[in-house]
């Protein structure tokens, strides 16, 4: 396995702090591997291998913690006051009120603590208020396609371009990378699609209808990087005789995001520098639940190259919103450290008609902030101040 070092160069700096590190993200995106990393970092450093307490909650011998108590008395009887203790707790969410006890550990112990999760809602609620200011969180993403470049060992520009093929379509999951024929990384990618749904969604948000959860979700894999109408979903439900409200249907939106099966982008109005409400876009966090779930569908090369991008960006640190502009939109307004890049994103620019069209969403942007243009073609496009850039090139590059 890679060293993971796009999140360890971000978490390194809080190794020694007493903030609570939080890796959250979809299931078997890799933050067990991670939280590995992280304790041989540390052993790497000095740390006695005693004073390293790691817990993963989905192993058996530990199915005793059910509670912020017993995790208490658990801890308590393993560390000395007098020491400090790095504390690694993976899939932390099997135990009931385990803010509380992560709460009374940095109160009164010497500890480093990292918790991971795969379901967003455990960490809002009671433990944003028992902990608000006293942690950073970070989100994990499965492999974007410069660490498949990294797994793989491909250096040529032909090897990449084969590889992005295949990335392109099934995804980053790292475990799929372990499967040797295609039938087995299926099995893989739907397994955890419906451990997803069951565990991360259905169980953890009481939801009862699981045929009205399948079909929320299908239509969400099966359209990325569309604009999201609740009209649109609610009529399409009725077409499979399916009826929803729409407060029924944003209280499942939020459940499905806080698994990290889709993240949101809000919109961003560029002419009045603001963020607006509904009308987002959701974009799968990886493309191949969308190649398992489609079942005839023509496959829009296009929304997929835009999903990829902007799962790219998140993973470089970007707050990523999809720009509203007078007379159309902008694919992405890309915000980090008070500065914004602008992104558009065409699978290939076929014809000066679909170039002009591409270059001309910019012509509302009156900022001098960086403006791209993302395609899978070769020839350099660029003009008038608007970058263009292969795709492939611009994945594989910092």
């Amino acid at each position: 396995m890679i060293q993971r070092e796009l999140y360890l160069q971000k978490i390194r700096p809080f190794y020694e702090s007493d903030l609570i590190k939080i890796l959250v993200g979809l299931r078997r995106s890799g933050k067990s591997v991670i939280l590995s990393q992280i304790m041989e970092e540390l052993l790497a450093t000095g740390c006695d291998e005693s004073q390293i307490i790691y817990i993963n909650f989905e192993d058996l011998e530990y199915a005793f913690i059910q509670d912020e108590m017993m995790l208490y008395q658990y801890i308590k009887d393993r560390i000395d006051k007098n020491k400090k203790y790095y504390l690694l707790f993976d899939e932390i969410q099997q135990v009931q009120n385990f803010e509380k006890a992560i709460n009374s550990f940095r109160a009164v112990y010497n500890v480093s603590i990292f918790i991971t999760g795969s379901n967003g809602k455990l960490f809002s609620g009671e433990f944003a208020t028992l902990l608000s200011g006293r942690y950073v969180s970070f989100q994990i993403m499965p492999f974007c396609f410069r660490e498949v470049c990294e797994l793989k060992q491909v250096t040529t520009t032909q090897e990449k371009r084969e590889l992005f093929e295949d990335y392109f379509v099934w995804g980053g999951m790292p475990q799929r990378f372990l499967m040797r024929t295609e039938q087995e990384t299926r099995v893989l990618l739907n397994d955890l699609y419906d451990s997803i749904l069951l565990r991360d969604i259905m169980l953890r948000s009481n939801i009862q209808n699981q045929d009205l959860l399948n079909r929320i979700v299908e239509y969400l894999v099966l359209n990325p990087s569309q604009i999201f109408s609740a009209k649109s979903i609610v009529k399409y439900m009725e077409s499979v005789d399916r009826k929803i409200s729409t407060e029924t249907l944003y209280h499942y939106l939020e459940h499905i995001t806080a698994s990290f099966l889709v993240n949101r982008a809000g919109r961003y109005d560029i002419r009045g520098k603001k963020i607006l409400t509904r009308m987002d876009k959701y974009y799968l966090t990886d493309a191949g639940f969308g190649k398992i779930r489609n079942t005839g569908m023509k496959t829009e090369y296009g929304a997929l190259l835009e999903n990829v991008i902007y799962n790219e960006l998140l993973v470089r640190g970007y707050k990523v919103y999809v720009g509203k502009t007078t007379k159309g939109e902008i694919d992405f307004v890309a915000v980090k450290d008070g500065k914004k890049e602008y992104y558009q994103v065409a699978y290939y620019l076929t014809d000066e008609k679909v170039l002009e069209r591409e270059i001309g969403a910019f012509k509302e942007v009156d900022d001098n902030f960086p403006k791209y243009l993302i395609s899978m073609d070769t020839l350099d496009y660029s003009q008038n101040g608007i970058i263009h850039k292969n795709a492939v090139d611009f994945l594989e590059t910092p």
